[in-house]
């Protein structure tokens, strides 16, 4: 789900389609896509396989779009098989029946309803009631939502498995190798933390900042430094401070360390690097990039509290800045770590 500032007021099916790989961060492909309208304007952006969609799966995009407020949804088939064909719709047609009845429970209704082929640029839409109306998708880069994407510094991916490659483990040999490292650095670490544990901490957190900064100059991070930030992220005063730094002047840093880190460590040390980009991305908008993350979090730790909390929040529809207020108990652990954070920023974004 991806909530959407509604900035923008769409009155064109050809151009609402072609705003969806703006706010969903992909081209979605098989999917039935959900947009809620609260007042007339864009609200939450909820997507699922069609083929679950199809199955009977769509209360809890129904229960997410009532949780968001608003009042209608329309609804968007993706299907490049059903798209050409306006006498095949029986099934979308009892989806949308099955759509309605759902919607109605939550008191809201199904504005519209449209098939298309292909989300691009002269891709083919048309109603699935049987309306007659029918059209061609407007150019998708040169929808507003688009523009406003690349402004705010978000990545626009081809496909989801594009977007799920960001997060992706990239060598699983090397990252199997890298369990022996780790547990050294763990036994080297619990002697330095047990003399002196809150500056065991300033040393963690302060070295974690400073590979962040040398990852974004080009660097690359040998093994053994990788094993040690591991085994730093997997102490919790060292964690929830470094979540304060998806809020300060060097987020966008941060926040590339943390993919990395994901894609480099193996399980269950990744979901620590999961779960920090899952944040840094939500605070500032970034709707599919953390829905991507938490996913692989939960899958390297089902149990992992901070990730299961963030899914929560991101299913229910709570907005980033929310979210971001939670950043203030890192910066209150830096204090008392004696580090010195970033600054705070106003507000920003950042494509990893």
């Amino acid at each position: 789900m991806t909530k959407h500032r509604p900035d923008y007021r769409f009155t064109r099916p050809g151009a609402l389609i072609a705003a969806l790989p703006a706010v969903l961060g992909f081209v979605p492909e098989k999917s039935l896509v959900l947009v809620s309208l609260e007042r007339g304007e864009l609200g939450a952006v909820m997507r699922v396989d069609l083929s679950l969609a199809l199955a009977g799966e769509v209360g809890h995009l129904v229960e997410v779009a009532g949780a968001s407020g608003a009042d209608a949804v329309v609804a968007v088939i993706v299907d490049a098989q059903g798209a050409p064909c306006p006498m095949c719709n029986d099934d979308y047609r009892d989806l949308c029946d099955a759509l309605t009845t759902a919607l109605a429970e939550h008191h809201m209704g199904l504005y519209a309803a449209h098939v298309v082929d292909r989300i691009e640029a002269g891709g083919s839409w048309h109603c699935v009631d049987g309306c007659g109306e029918s059209g061609t998708v407007e150019d998708p880069t040169a929808s507003p939502l688009a523009a406003a994407a690349v402004l705010d510094g978000r990545r626009l991916y081809g496909t989801r498995d594009d977007l799920k490659a960001v997060v992706a483990v990239a060598d699983p040999g090397h990252a199997d190798s890298l369990v022996a490292l780790i547990g050294e650095a763990a036994s080297a670490r619990e002697m330095d933390w047990r003399e002196d544990p809150d500056g065991c901490g300033r040393r963690d957190v302060e070295a974690a900042i400073a590979a962040a900064a040398r990852v974004c100059e080009g660097a690359d991070l040998g093994d053994a430094e990788v094993a040690a930030l591991a085994c730093a992220l997997g102490d919790v005063a060292v964690r929830d401070t470094l979540y304060a730094l998806a809020v300060g002047s060097g987020a966008g840093q941060a926040e590339t360390l943390w993919a990395l880190l994901a894609r480099t460590l193996p399980d269950p040390w990744r979901a620590e690097a999961l779960a920090l980009l899952a944040f840094s991305a939500y605070a500032r908008g970034d709707g599919p990039l953390a829905g991507v993350s938490l996913d692989a979090a939960l899958r390297s730790h089902p149990d992992h509290r901070m990730a299961g909390m963030l899914d929560t929040a991101l299913q229910s529809g709570m907005r980033p800045e929310q979210i971001r207020e939670l950043a203030g108990t890192g910066y209150r652990l830096a204090k008392r770590l004696g580090v010195r954070l970033p600054p705070r920023r106003a507000f920003g974004r950042r494509a990893v």
